[in-house]
Protein backbone atom coordinates (compact mmCIF):
# COMPACT_ATOMS: atom_id res chain seq x y z
CA UNK A 1 0.00 0.00 0.00
CA UNK A 2 2.51 2.54 1.34
CA UNK A 3 4.50 1.73 -2.24
CA UNK A 4 1.54 2.31 -4.56
CA UNK A 5 1.07 5.92 -2.98
CA UNK A 6 4.95 6.45 -3.33
CA UNK A 7 4.86 4.97 -7.09
CA UNK A 8 1.42 7.38 -7.81
CA UNK A 9 3.35 10.16 -5.95
CA UNK A 10 6.27 10.09 -8.27
CA UNK A 11 3.92 9.36 -11.46
CA UNK A 12 1.87 12.70 -10.70
CA UNK A 13 5.13 14.57 -10.04
CA UNK A 14 6.21 13.63 -13.57
CA UNK A 15 2.81 14.27 -15.23
CA UNK A 16 2.81 17.38 -13.52
CA UNK A 17 6.67 18.47 -15.12
CA UNK A 18 5.28 17.09 -18.55
CA UNK A 19 2.15 19.64 -18.57
CA UNK A 20 3.83 22.40 -17.03
CA UNK A 21 6.73 21.62 -20.21
CA UNK A 22 3.50 21.38 -22.85
CA UNK A 23 1.93 24.80 -21.41
CA UNK A 24 5.79 26.27 -21.32
CA UNK A 25 6.42 25.30 -24.73
CA UNK A 26 3.20 26.18 -25.92
CA UNK A 27 2.49 28.54 -28.74
CA UNK A 28 -0.37 31.49 -28.55
CA UNK A 29 -3.75 29.73 -29.16
CA UNK A 30 -5.82 26.60 -28.12
CA UNK A 31 -5.77 24.82 -31.53
CA UNK A 32 -5.99 20.95 -32.29
CA UNK A 33 -2.48 20.07 -32.13
CA UNK A 34 -2.62 21.57 -28.76
CA UNK A 35 -5.93 20.08 -27.33
CA UNK A 36 -4.17 16.53 -28.78
CA UNK A 37 -0.88 16.80 -26.83
CA UNK A 38 -2.59 17.49 -23.91
CA UNK A 39 -5.32 14.51 -24.04
CA UNK A 40 -2.48 12.40 -24.53
CA UNK A 41 -0.44 13.11 -21.81
CA UNK A 42 -3.40 13.12 -19.43
CA UNK A 43 -4.10 9.31 -21.44
CA UNK A 44 -0.90 8.05 -20.93
CA UNK A 45 -0.85 9.65 -17.36
CA UNK A 46 -4.09 7.98 -16.62
CA UNK A 47 -3.75 4.93 -17.80
CA UNK A 48 -0.02 4.29 -15.93
CA UNK A 49 -1.92 4.99 -12.54
CA UNK A 50 -4.25 2.44 -13.66
CA UNK A 51 -1.56 -0.01 -14.41
CA UNK A 52 0.49 0.61 -10.74
CA UNK A 53 -3.07 0.64 -8.84
CA UNK A 54 -3.35 -3.16 -10.07
CA UNK A 55 -7.07 -1.87 -12.00
CA UNK A 56 -5.62 -2.46 -15.88
CA UNK A 57 -3.83 -5.34 -16.77
CA UNK A 58 -0.72 -5.19 -18.49
CA UNK A 59 -2.23 -6.24 -22.25
CA UNK A 60 -5.08 -3.61 -22.04
CA UNK A 61 -2.01 -1.69 -20.88
CA UNK A 62 -0.25 -2.64 -24.46
CA UNK A 63 -3.59 -1.75 -26.05
CA UNK A 64 -4.08 1.80 -25.20
CA UNK A 65 -0.40 2.35 -25.28
CA UNK A 66 0.02 1.26 -29.22
CA UNK A 67 -3.63 3.10 -29.56
CA UNK A 68 -2.23 6.44 -28.30
CA UNK A 69 1.17 5.95 -30.33
CA UNK A 70 -1.08 5.35 -33.53
CA UNK A 71 -2.80 8.85 -32.69
CA UNK A 72 0.17 10.59 -32.32
CA UNK A 73 2.05 9.11 -35.46
CA UNK A 74 -1.77 10.57 -37.73
CA UNK A 75 -1.46 14.30 -36.15
CA UNK A 76 1.98 14.14 -37.15
CA UNK A 77 1.26 13.01 -40.57
CA UNK A 78 -1.34 15.06 -41.41
CA UNK A 79 0.55 18.09 -39.78
CA UNK A 80 3.13 17.22 -42.71
CA UNK A 81 0.50 16.94 -44.94
CA UNK A 82 -0.95 20.77 -44.01
CA UNK A 83 2.60 21.84 -44.66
Amino acid sequence: MYRDVIIVGCLSAVAIVTLIGVFWTKTEGWGKYSSSTLILVLAVFITTILVVLGKLGESSFANIIFAIVGYAGGLIGSKKAES
